[in-house]
């Protein structure tokens, strides 16, 4: 089985079979500040809907951004953790790739970077063609359909845009597809694309 996790901005959790075909449990739910407190309660959920185990995931898929930074890192180090504690693979896809794949043709997805900006990046057919980058809205040309929560913010700069939320299943959906093809680079590292909203001063 794989478990797939994505944090970048809703906290969500879905475990599927090994060819990442089907979903056999999933939970979500829109928390921006909610993520730590609800993520290892959907991975238990998800796993005893399915009547599994941690003996039962052979590899876990997580959403490396990009996003905020406290969400994210909460996604990513529970993702860590389960992958050693269980003996198995974390590879990590970035979170805008599951959102294009799952829509399809020409899209460019818009995620809420806050401080009036945002993340984007554009796809042609689940393929990334630029990005991902962070900017003002007004300094994003879509290509195709703006999808994502992040465009439904400035509709100004996004006229017609469709929401969406990253559904962990096409995370999985994509890594096995890029296993498929013969790739071997799923770095786990976060995707932030700026310093983070809160860091330490070193000597301080």
């Amino acid at each position: 089985m794989i478990l797939a996790i994505d944090t970048s901005a809703s906290v969500s959790v879905a475990l599927l079979d090994d060819g990442a075909e089907n979903v056999l449990s999933e939970r979500a739910e829109f928390a921006p500040r909610g993520h730590a407190e609800l993520l290892s309660g959907f991975v238990e959920h998800v796993l005893a809907d399915a009547g599994a185990t941690g003996a039962d995931v052979s590899r876990i898929v997580v959403g490396t951004g990009p996003a905020p930074f406290t969400g994210l890192r909460v996604g990513l180090v529970s993702a860590r953790t389960l992958g050693f504690a269980w003996g198995v693979p974390v590879l990590g896809v970035c979170s805008l790739d599951a959102l294009a794949a799952a829509h399809g043709g020409e899209v460019t997805v818009v995620a809420d970077a806050r401080r009036k900006e945002v993340y984007w990046a554009t796809y042609r057919d689940g393929e990334r063609i630029d990005g991902p980058s962070v900017a003002a809205p007004g300094d994003v040309v879509p290509a195709g359909s703006a999808i994502g929560r992040g465009a439904l913010l400035y509709p100004d700069a996004f006229p017609a845009a469709e929401g969406g939320d990253v559904d962990p299943a096409w995370l999985a959906r994509v890594a096995v597809r890029s296993l498929a093809r013969g790739e071997k680079d799923f770095p786990i590292e976060p995707m932030y694309l700026r310093r983070p909203d809160v860091h330490g001063v070193p000597g301080a």
